[in-house]
């Protein structure tokens, strides 16, 4: 087993050299001269030939290309045309609210889905069953959009359940050093880290994260409750579940500790893949609800055209890609022994 997860690690590593690749080349192959359409119409031949010279356009190809992955290996992103900041800085200002989100979502989906499924399968042909296959075309067929400005019009501006829009953070200021610094923790609900307001923690931070979690998780919700009915469908069917049912054992214990688990590969296979198309709900998703994370300065970063955040950007959500694959692959191991590459 050791071997074939250093295989699969090390398999890693050319994909993300063919990723860092493209990521370079995407400035050189968009239409035109990259720093005459960063510097704008209006802008004078000075002007772009000072934008050429501070992203380095006016050396040889190969010289960029080994500057930039010299760079990256040491950890830096480059600057940001527009802010001037590091991209590194600006990404982690960002990230806390992409991963709260990314991870809210995913729990309430598996934690949904996943029991809907297998009662779907257990309860095949009845209302139940066609209750849940209902539910899944619905919630896969209806794009993100549609289904966060719906809940929005209902629970926020009629019932007033949660807020329209914007996020908190569950980190709260819990004191003060002997230095004088803030000393961060999480609490029920205390003073911003950040803006030294009152509003932050976790009450406050799942009264804004609810409503974007659940609107972002019913796609996943759908797409995991139904491989997840198939998978435990196709389990039903075997001799051994049939053996099982023979020897007496309780019907929760077979569907649980035999079905289930024999039924897992598939489903954590999907579960992966929610979370890896998570990247691209979160963009859609932070824009609606107005979100302060990372599919937000994804969206800012193109139209501005500022191509070291977005170049920045990539390599981050490939990176993800690649570790959550990884993950998986390393997961059937355990899942089941028998699987060996």
């Amino acid at each position: 087993m050791f071997g074939y997860v250093i295989r699969r690690i090390l398999a890693t590593i050319p994909v993300m050299g063919v990723v860092a690749i493209f990521v370079f080349l995407l400035l050189h192959l968009t239409p035109g001269d990259p720093a005459a359409v960063i510097a704008g119409d209006y802008a004078s031949p000075a002007d772009v030939e000072r934008i050429r010279e501070t992203l380095g356009l006016n050396r040889p190809l190969h010289i960029q290309f080994f500057t930039w992955a010299g760079q990256l290996f040491q950890g830096d992103l480059g600057v940001s045309i527009f802010s001037k900041q590091p991209v590194i800085k600006l990404i982690g200002q960002r990230i806390e609210p992409t991963l709260a989100l990314a991870t809210t979502t995913i729990i309430f989906a598996v934690l949904l889905a996943v029991p809907l499924g297998v009662l779907a399968a257990w309860k095949s042909g009845t209302w139940i069953d066609r209750s849940v296959m209902v539910f899944a075309v619905l919630g896969f067929s209806v794009p993100i959009f549609i289904i966060a400005y719906s809940m929005i019009w209902t629970l926020s501006i009629h019932l007033h359940w949660f807020p329209v829009q914007g996020y908190k953070s569950f980190l709260i200021q819990t004191g003060t050093g002997i230095d004088g610094a803030a000393i961060i923790g999480i609490g029920f609900e205390g003073i911003c880290r950040d803006s030294g307001r009152a509003g932050c923690g976790l009450v406050p931070f799942f009264r804004h994260i609810a409503l974007p979690s659940i609107a972002l998780g019913l796609v996943y919700v759908a797409l995991i409750a139904r491989i997840t009915r198939a998978s435990v469908m196709e389990v039903l069917t075997e001799d051994y579940i049939r053996t099982a049912h023979a020897k007496g054992l309780s019907p929760r214990v077979v569907l649980i500790r035999h079905a289930l688990k024999n039924a897992s590969v598939p489903i954590v296979t999907i579960i992966g893949i929610g979370i890896a198309l998570l990247l691209g709900g979160v963009v859609v998703t932070e824009s609606v609800f107005n979100i302060p994370g990372l599919g937000r300065l994804t969206v800012d970063a193109i139209l501005h055209r500022d191509y070291p955040i977005i170049q920045g950007l990539i390599l981050i959500f490939a990176g993800v890609y690649v570790l959550i694959n990884l993950l998986v692959d390393i997961s059937y191991t355990f899942l089941d022994p028998r699987i060996r590459y």
